[in-house]
C-alpha cells in the first residue's frame, strides 16, 4: 500500500496503526526474529484481568534455541526511541518527498517535538537512507563532476579556483536516466577521482567530465571519456556535457544553503546520501519513495552519541597518537 501525506495523518495518528504498518513493510512473509533470523513469533499479550498491561506490539521468538523477545523497531533506526512510531512515519515522508531537505527547525514545529529531538530523528534517516554496498556498477552514459559545500564561506579574498578551505569537497557520478552516488573526499586528487570511477562505473561506459586535470588517464579506465571545456566557454558538444551532474549539484546546493545552511563535515556523508537517495528515485512517487526508505531502515543503528562530533575529535587524536608512537 503506498502512503501519502493525506493517509499518514489520517490513517497511521496513532503508534498502534503505525506500527500494524512497519509490520507489514518489515515481515511481509511472516514475522522473523531478529535475534536469530528464524521465520515464527508469537504476539506477547497481557492477561485477561492482569492489572499489568504488558508492552504493546511484543512478539516471542517460537525457536526453542531462541526465545528473544522483540518489537518490529528491534534492529532498526527506530530502536530504543521514545518519539511515536505515527511521527516518524510522517517525519519519513516530508524527508523522502522534500526535494531540497527539510530542516530540523522545521520537523520541530511540525512533529511538536524537541528541536534535540527533530535534528537526531534527521540523521537517524539519513542514515537509513545510505545505500549498502554498492553491487550494481553504473554503466552507460555517466557524467562525472566535483564540487564544494559545505555552507557559505567568510568573506575575504585570496579564495580562488577550485580549492576552497572552507567547504568541503564532493565528486559526484550521475548515470543519465539513472541514480546519483555522491562521496565526500579530503582532497581532489587525480587517484582519487580516478578510483572512484574505478570503483562505481563499469569499463564498458562513456563518462564525460569536464576539462579539470584530475580526469587525466581516465580513458584508460572507461571505454570512452571526452570532455567541455569550461574554461573557454564550452558547456556542451553535442551530446558530451555535463548539464545532468550539475543539476543535481544546483539541488544540492540549493538545499544546503536555502534549508541547511550550513553542513558539518563529520554529517556531510550523511547529507550527500539523503540527496542521492532522492534524486535517485526521481521518477516514482513520494509515497513510494518513502516506503524504500522506510524499508532501509532495517538493519542500521545510529545513537545520538555517534552524531556528536567530540567522537570524531577523539578518533583523530588516537589517530595522532598512534602516529606519534610509530614515528618513536
Amino acid at each position: 500500500m503506498t502512503i501519502d501525506l493525506d493517509k499518514i495523518s489520517k490513517r497511521f495518528n496513532d503508534d498502534e496503526a503505525a506500527r500494524a504498518y512497519l509490520e507489514s513493510l518489515r515481515w511481509p512473509h511472516g514475522v522473523v526474529c531478529p535475534h536469530c533470523g528464524q521465520k515464527g513469533a508469537y504476539r506477547l499479550e497481557a492477561r485477561p484481568g492482569s492489572k499489568r498491561p504488558g508492552r504493546k506490539g511484543l512478539w516471542k521468538c517460537k525457536d526453542p534455541d531462541c526465545g528473544s523477545q522483540f518489537t518490529v523497531t528491534v534492529g532498526t533506526i527506530f530502536e530504543d526511541s521514545h518519539i511515536p512510531l505515527s511521527k516518524w512515519l510522517l517525519a519519513f515522508h516530508l524527508l523522502s518527498a522534500s526535494k531540497k531537505g527539510m530542516s530540523a527547525h522545521q520537523l520541530h514545529r511540525m512533529l511538536d517535538v524537541t528541536y534535540r529531538s527533530a535534528w537526531f530523528m534527521a540523521h537517524r534517516i539519513r542514515y537509513a537512507m545510505v545505500q549498502p554496498p554498492y553491487t550494481k556498477l553504473l554503466k552507460g552514459t555517466i557524467e562525472v563532476d566535483e564540487t564544494y559545500v559545505g555552507g557559505k564561506e567568510p568573506r575575504h579574498a585570496g579564495v580562488q579556483g577550485r580549492r576552497q578551505p572552507h567547504k568541503q569537497a564532493v565528486v559526484s557520478l550521475v548515470q543519465r536516466e539513472g541514480e546519483s552516488r555522491s562521496f565526500q573526499m579530503k582532497r581532489l586528487t587525480g587517484d582519487a577521482l580516478r578510483s572512484a570511477i574505478r570503483e562505481h562505473i563499469e569499463p564498458e561506459s562513456t563518462v564525460y567530465t569536464d576539462g579539470y586535470r584530475g580526469y587525466l588517464g581516465v580513458e584508460y579506465d572507461v571505454r570512452k571519456h571526452e570532455t567541455v571545456n569550461h574554461v573557454t566557454g564550452e558547456y556542451a558538444r553535442g551530446v558530451v556535457h555535463t548539464n545532468t551532474v550539475e543539476g543535481f549539484f544546483a539541488i544540492l546546493k540549493r538545499g544546503v544553503m536555502g534549508t541547511y545552511h550550513h553542513i558539518s563535515p563529520q554529517h556531510l556523508q550523511r547529507y550527500l546520501a539523503e540527496f542521492d537517495f532522492r534524486y535517485s528515485r526521481r521518477y516514482i512517487k513520494d509515497g513510494d519513495r518513502t516506503q524504500q526508505a522506510i524499508k532501509m531502515a532495517e538493519g542500521k543503528r545510529l545513537t545520538y552519541r555517534d552524531t556528536k562530533a567530540h567522537i570524531i575529535a577523539k578518533a583523530q587524536g588516537k589517530a595522532r597518537t598512534d602516529k606519534d608512537q610509530s614515528a618513536n
